[in-house]
């Protein structure tokens, strides 16, 4: 996952470590559609109870969609991929094989309730593709953007039999992760960039390394025919190549494309190639005569996706255009059955139907003549396509463009609208987003909710209008990439942020005291965990002194410092205030990695409480099981305290002072009204607002008023004191860093002024 450089040495460290980077994701109230474009479709018709449709989304899950006559219901939700899920086959009766831009694959038991079987990891790239043999159910090809293809087969020896040198890795020692045995994953040939292809070192012996020069640049397309014995493939080359998948050896190069090649289609012998390519011409290639035997003008951009019938006679094929086109191969006859709203990415056919999924987070399902496509034609509309790609262009740009058969789904899915636009607010609590059905919403993040809908507005003036004067360390950072909203946590900028409790409104808590918002968020995520960690190491008691985690290096801190590395306000308390406390219903998934076996995602409600240091970030764990927190930088501001120009009143101190960042400025008029009033100032331990000796402002971790002789708050008190910065008046409840911020303006160190108000 991501890494982020620690701020400073562990013991027995000479160099900066890299920490694991923690991520939630938000979700949507109706968590059973996906939020972000679907990239991949996948139908499995063995079940006699009913047909299943699996999607694949850039969200980061696939679904399982039960297929009724006109319905559509979402029965499982497959979570465990970190990034864009790219491309889905089912092999066999009953397992699914995904791949994703997290760099690996993973199997699924298609009718579970979302059980990864394994993962594997031997990309080095993004995984973009996949293809299966429909009679062989022993082979899948996964092809990415390493240039590199892996030809796997399902049922021989658990280690792959062989890795390329250019690209092994070493995050797991025979490139395969999971639980349970019902799927081995065996021999692994590798069509690489690489001229020499080495064994890996813990794989078992029997193989013999392989040596194709292979793909030099990226692959977006594989295609294999039915029993598994012809593999095509093709990328940013421009070129089809087509390969022997049992020997990994390469059989042919095929030239004629003029840009990428985005869509590739085998006929179950293996004889004919179909490619789509961004070039916006379709490609008829006879394998057997190495050559290209027909192309077709029949989009007028990017072609990203084809679909045939059993005949291979007729193709279905969409792109950028948002178009889907039905084209015979003999006569060269096209027409318009439909078009999308966004790009066509994929196309499944089903019986007489056509699902095609899109940039757009639903789906939809267009009746078209699968058994027959020939009737389609006897509607009318048709023409003739051409051979070059601008005589396609030439007769769009004229205006004679094809009216489509089609102009409803007879079935849709819909999705949740992803999110398009944010902003997070000063505050570092709240973020506005806008979503692709251009509602404006605000989201508190650290409970993981919609907090606000204000509907269809202007982004730009609701941002405006929430806009605070307020000043807070930026503790985390967001992104947009799944559709919603992943919130990063980097230690220890995460713990950067405190707020006191009472503009948290949290009650029966002190007003004074400081909430860490990173601490507290991190303690409400892993809330569930806890407390079924709890339960397994038989209850409670197990954690009251603290858990220091085995085989970690956790140095145990210096305790003279625990109002810096320990948040002295709770003592290994777990109990999670309600700003903290993350919904159940529509709970947020943990994006993270430990010690051993790379990235993972997992709702937070689904932790059973046996994760440890291996799965999740030590410091982490640090932070909720032991109340400790790393040392954090500029949580003080340095001020001089002055008398205004021409004022009366005396000076109060001499020299420069230092206080926490979040002080508001009342405790400061507070501290100049007991220094005018009372006869000596309150010692070091009275309440926050007071100087110490040394010249800093304490913090009180009772927060038991002002003043000792016994004088109102500042809320009920009327100060007669004013204070300003840069001859400007300062608001009562500013903190020192917003003042610096947004008044001082200056590297310098901050100065305050004071005086008396006029008439008082």
């Amino acid at each position: 996952m991501h890494r982020v450089g620690s701020a400073g040495n562990t013991a027995g460290s000479t160099r900066p470590r890299k920490e694991k980077r923690l991520t939630y994701l938000l979700s949507y109230a109706d968590d059973s559609k996906h939020c972000a474009g679907i990239n991949c479709l996948a139908l499995s018709t063995i079940s006699e109870a009913r047909d299943y449709l699996f999607t694949g989304s850039r969200d980061g899950t696939l679904k399982r969609w039960a297929l009724e006559e006109n319905t559509a219901s979402c029965s499982a939700t497959f979570e465990s991929h970190v990034d864009w899920v790219n491309d889905a086959v089912i092999v066999g009766e009953s397992t699914l094989v995904s791949c994703s831009s997290d760099t690996t694959l993973k199997a699924w038991n298609c009718f579970s309730d979302g059980l990864c079987i394994r993962t594997l990891r031997q990309h080095s790239d993004y995984v973009t593709c996949l293809a299966a043999a429909e009679n062989n159910s022993n082979i899948v090809a996964s092809g990415g953007l390493g240039g590199e293809v892996f030809i796997w087969d399902l049922e021989a020896a658990l280690t792959p039999a062989f890795k390329s040198s250019d690209t092994m890795e070493g995050d797991c020692s025979n490139g395969v992760t999971g639980s349970g045995n019902s799927l081995s994953i065996a021999g692994l040939r590798s069509i690489s960039s690489s001229n020499s292809i080495s064994a890996h070192p813990s794989q078992s012996s029997g193989y013999t390394p392989v040596a194709p020069k292979g793909h030099k640049e990226s692959v977006y397309a594989l295609a294999m025919n039915g029993s598994g014995t012809v593999l095509v493939s093709g990328g940013t080359e421009k070129v089809v190549r087509v390969w022997d998948p049992r020997s990994g050896s390469k059989t042919m190069k095929l030239k004629g494309h003029t840009d990428n090649i985005r869509a590739l289609l085998l006929d179950s012998t293996g004889r004919f190639c179909l490619s789509g390519s961004s070039d916006s011409m379709i490609r008829l290639w006879d394998l057997g005569q190495q050559r290209c035997i027909h192309s077709y003008a029949v989009h007028t951009d990017s072609v990203w996706a084809l679909a045939s019938n059993s005949t291979f006679s007729h193709v279905y094929s969409g792109g950028r255009d948002m178009s889907l086109y039905l084209t015979d191969l003999a006569t060269r006859e096209s027409l318009l059955l439909c078009t999308e709203e966004h790009p066509v990415l994929q196309l499944a056919l089903h019986d007489d139907s056509v699902w095609i999924a899109t940039s757009n987070s639903g789906v939809h399902c267009w009746p078209v003549e699968g058994r027959q496509p020939q009737k389609a034609f006897q509607r009318g509309g048709s023409f003739l396509a051409g051979n070059l790609s601008f005589s396609r262009a030439r007769v769009s740009l004229e205006g004679s463009t094809p009216m489509p058969v089609y102009k409803t789904p007879k079935l849709a899915i819909p999705g949740n609208p992803g999110i398009v636009q944010h902003e997070v607010l000063n505050n570092r609590r709240h973020v506005l987003t806008k979503d692709t059905a251009g509602s404006v919403k605000l989201w508190e993040i650290t409970r993981g909710v919609v907090v606000e809908d204000y509907g269809k507005v202007s982004f730009e003036e609701k941002k405006e209008q929430l806009f605070e004067m307020v000043s807070i360390p930026a503790w985390f950072t967001v992104d947009t990439r799944h559709g919603s909203l992943s919130v990063h946590l980097d230690t220890p900028q995460c713990f950067s942020a405190e707020m006191y409790s009472v503009d948290l409104n949290i009650t029966g808590k002190p007003e004074d005291d400081k909430v860490n918002l990173g601490h507290e968020t991190l303690k409400g995520l892993l809330a569930y965990w806890l407390n079924r960690r709890r339960q397994r190491m038989g209850g409670s008691q197990a954690l009251a002194n603290g858990d220091l985690l085995p085989g970690n290096n956790v140095s145990v801190r210096n305790l003279s410092h625990s109002r810096i590395e320990i948040d002295g306000n709770v003592e290994n308390d777990s109990s999670v205030y309600p700003p903290f406390e993350f919904s159940s219903v529509a709970p947020p998934s943990i994006i993270t990695e430990g010690s051993q076996g790379g990235p993972w995602r997992r709702r937070i409600t689904d932790f059973d409480g046996s994760e440890d240091e291996k799965e999740l970030p030590w410091w982490c764990l640090d932070c909720v099981l032991n109340n400790r927190l790393p040392p954090r930088e500029n949580s003080k501001c340095s001020f001089y305290l002055l008398p205004c120009e021409g004022s009366t009143v005396q000076i109060l101190t001499q020299g420069k002072l230092s206080a926490p960042r979040i002080l508001r400025i009342h405790k400061v008029v507070n501290y100049v009204l007991e220094k005018m009033v009372l006869e000596k100032p309150l010692d070091s331990t009275n309440a926050e607002g007071s100087f110490a000796p040394g010249g800093h402002l304490q913090h009180s971790a009772v927060g038991d008023g002002p003043f000792r002789s016994g004088l109102k708050s500042w809320q009920k008190l009327r100060p007669s004191i004013e204070m300003l910065c840069n001859n400007q008046v300062l608001s009562p409840d500013m903190s020192l860093a917003t003042v610096r911020a947004y008044i001082w303006k200056k590297p310098e160190d901050l100065v305050l002024n004071y005086r008396v108000a006029d008439g008082k």
